[in-house]
């Protein structure tokens, strides 16, 4: 499985310089992990730069993955992880939704870098 973080998909949504690294996770929907954290945090910028429309096509789009809810148990070791790598709240709770479901993490956020199961690039 492949889970892209929020910045990675904002990256993709907008082509940006770093859309092609992302694709190919994001293009194969039957791979494809979507946590609940990163529809909330691509809707709120999305909904803030482009307007309502352009969010509802984005969460459309996002849904075509397996969506994951964060419950007690992701909550638990998002807060161990969050801990341990000194991670924000929401890069916790996208690592270990990761983690749970054994995805590869797509990302150009610096603070995944270096950590297991990420496919790491730098933003351009």
């Amino acid at each position: 499985m492949n889970l892209v973080d929020s910045s990675g998909w904002l990256e993709y949504l907008a082509d940006g310089p770093g859309a092609d690294f992302f694709a190919p996770a994001i293009e194969e929907v039957s791979e494809l992990l979507v946590p609940t954290i990163c529809i909330v945090e691509v809707a709120k910028i999305i909904l803030r730069q482009r307007g309502e429309q352009a969010v509802l096509q984005s969460i459309a789009l996002m849904q075509q993955g397996r969506v994951a809810d964060l419950d007690v148990r992701l909550a638990e070791s998002a807060a161990a992880l969050g801990v341990a790598h000194r991670l924000p709240l929401a890069d916790s709770i996208i690592l270990a939704t990761a983690r749970a479901y054994e995805a590869t993490l797509w990302t150009q956020d610096g603070d995944f870098k270096g950590l297991e199961n990420v496919r790491y690039t730098e933003k351009r």
